[in-house]
């Protein structure tokens, strides 16, 4: 009964083992007005009711700048993707359809880990609540064919564990125009309704119709005091030469929670800009020294599974190699029993074409002697008839015998009277040549002049330069390489991130149904069509340009 809200608070962290305490606290509503615990005040004293049971919710109130700098425990980013991924889904914050489908799918990493065809299959995601209402309103598309398109990039977030996919995740919902900020309706000193927007940047103005883009805005570096009074709310800029400027909300509860939420992110925003203390910087350290220990967790854990899968692949190589043993064991059985059945019907086929050559060698004999028998009548009576042609014959060759050797002699005479002019004839030019060669003068030899040799070929001797380089300040230069380097690979990841962004939008354009988009979603394709593509840094970054008195002068002007 005595317990302040610090007490429950804290009550509260320790049972989620949470230690980055200031960006959270207790929320509930009063006659619908959101309102936050105060830390000093009684529990029992805060304008909740007294009969029922009061219903706290624990939440972010304040928002980091950047969510990867400035969340380190695991806990608390887990948390904080919980609360953004709810704001986005219950259209709290704005986020355009590609964007939606990019971030569910990193809510799918982290949720199943990597994916497996085996295990995610078809309809695995139907009744996870992963998309705006108004996104899926907004096209005729299935809820398959969301689930194909989200699948598509969750299968390219493989290798990414719980909390990386949570902070990939965050990374990019941070940059959401609507993101971190808390909206008010106050008027200026004219009565012109506007909306204040409260974030860790600063303050902006809004129009009531256009939450996405403010009209000015104001860091909290440029604020240097801020109060209320019943319903008027004062503004002094840090520059005292500067007017203070000052609005009306619509109720004093509403000036007090806009104080609050001024004063934390304003402390929050110059905590930024200094030193971490001493328990940020052992937190860091902490968390440092767990991702390396779950670094070397999951690498053990990818080795053991890959071992695993290679033990599982080498089973089935074997299963499947026995498997193709059996049927070619199984094939060459059956061949050997083929081979058997052709060998028996080979030998019976054998043996009758034996039979048959047998059968027929013995009619070839018979035949054989039919023809000596025959031959022996036919030679006897042919036999003296030979005798005598022979006799006529031989007499007739002798006859012819005698006259081709007589013609021979005759030619061996003529030929043998050739050869011997022939020879005479070549003694005689063989005496001529001796006699020339016995009467001819004989003079020295001569002795070959050497060839002068060639002039020498000039030599070029090709040296360089010797280049000698004297880097002063190397470690500021390969500092700097790495800087460049990280950019470079951050810029080549956004570039490839903004043209799958780009490339989805442009596939589900046709099936987009232009008599369903909201306010918001005409605003957004407005802003995309104008260029308007800079981050949220860089948009609040142009606004606040122009000097800080002529940014109030306009406010007093709207």
């Amino acid at each position: 009964m005595k317990w302040k809200g610090k007490d429950l608070f804290d009550l509260v962290c320790r049972t989620l083992g949470l230690r980055e305490t200031w960006f959270f606290g207790l929320q509930y509503t009063i006659k619908d007005t959101v309102a936050w615990l105060k830390m000093d005040k009684k529990v029992l004293d805060h304008d909740v009711s007294k009969e029922e049971p009061v219903t706290f919710h624990f939440l972010a109130k304040f928002y980091p700048e950047n969510a990867e700098e400035e969340l380190v425990q695991e806990i608390t980013q887990h948390l904080f993707f919980l609360q953004v991924k709810k704001q986005i889904l219950d259209e709290k914050i704005y986020c355009p359809p590609e964007a939606s489908v990019l971030l569910a799918s990193y809510a799918v990493q982290a949720k199943y880990g990597d994916y497996d065809p085996s295990v995610h299959k078809r309809g695995f995601l139907a009744q996870e609540e992963l998309l705006p209402k108004r996104v899926i309103n907004l096209y005729q598309m299935t809820p398959e064919m969301w689930e194909e398109r989200i699948t598509a990039w969750y299968a390219e977030h493989r290798g990414r564990a719980r909390d990386e996919a949570e902070m990939e995740y965050l990374k990019i919902a941070q940059d959401l125009e609507m993101y971190g900020v808390n909206y008010f309706a106050i008027r200026n000193k004219k009565g012109t309704e506007l909306l204040l927007g409260v974030d860790a940047l600063g303050l902006h103005i809004y129009d009531p119709e256009n939450r996405l883009t403010p009209k000015i805005s104001f860091p909290w570096n440029e604020i240097r005091n801020i109060s209320y009074s019943d319903k008027e709310f004062t503004i002094k800029p840090l520059d005292k030469k500067i007017d203070v400027f000052k609005f009306n909300s619509s109720k004093l509860r509403v000036n007090k929670l806009i104080l609050q939420l001024c004063i934390g992110n304003h402390d929050l925003f110059m905590r930024r800009r200094k030193a971490d203390s001493l328990e940020v910087q052992q937190m860091k350290a902490q968390a440092r020294e767990e991702k390396a220990r779950k670094q070397m967790e999951r690498q053990r854990l990818a080795r053991e599974k890959q071992m695993r899968e290679e033990a599982e692949r080498t089973r089935d190589e074997l299963e499947r190699r026995l498997l193709q043993m059996k049927e070619e064991a199984t094939m060459a059985n059956e061949a050997l029993m083929r081979s058997e059945e052709t060998a028996d019907l080979l030998a019976e086929k054998a043996q009758i074409t034996e039979e048959e050559a047998k059968l027929l060698a013995q009619k070839a004999a018979e035949a054989e002697q039919e023809m000596q028998r025959i031959k022996a009548t036919a030679i006897r009576t042919e036999e003296e008839k030979r005798l005598m042609e022979q006799k006529v014959l031989e007499a007739e060759v002798l006859a012819l015998k005698m006259a081709e050797e007589s013609e021979r002699r005759a030619k061996e005479a003529d030929q043998l009277k050739q050869d011997l002019q022939e020879a005479r004839e070549a003694e005689r030019r063989a005496k001529q040549k001796l006699l020339e060669i016995t009467t001819k003068p004989t003079y020295p030899p001569i002795n070959p002049i050497p060839a002068p040799l060639p002039p020498d070929i000039p030599s070029f001797n090709l040296m360089g330069d010797s280049l000698s380089f004297d880097f002063k300040d190397t470690d500021m230069k390969r500092l700097s390489m790495e800087i460049e380097k990280e950019k470079v690979e951050y810029m080549e990841k956004s570039k490839h991130l903004q043209e799958q962004l780009n490339e989805l939008k442009t596939e589900i354009e046709a099936l987009k149904l232009k008599e369903r988009e909201t306010a918001l979603d005409i605003l957004h394709n407005e802003n995309s069509d104008r260029g308007g593509t800079s981050s949220k840094h860089n948009t609040i970054k142009k606004l606040t340009l122009q000097s800080a008195k002529s940014r109030v002068a306009f406010f007093e002007e709207l």
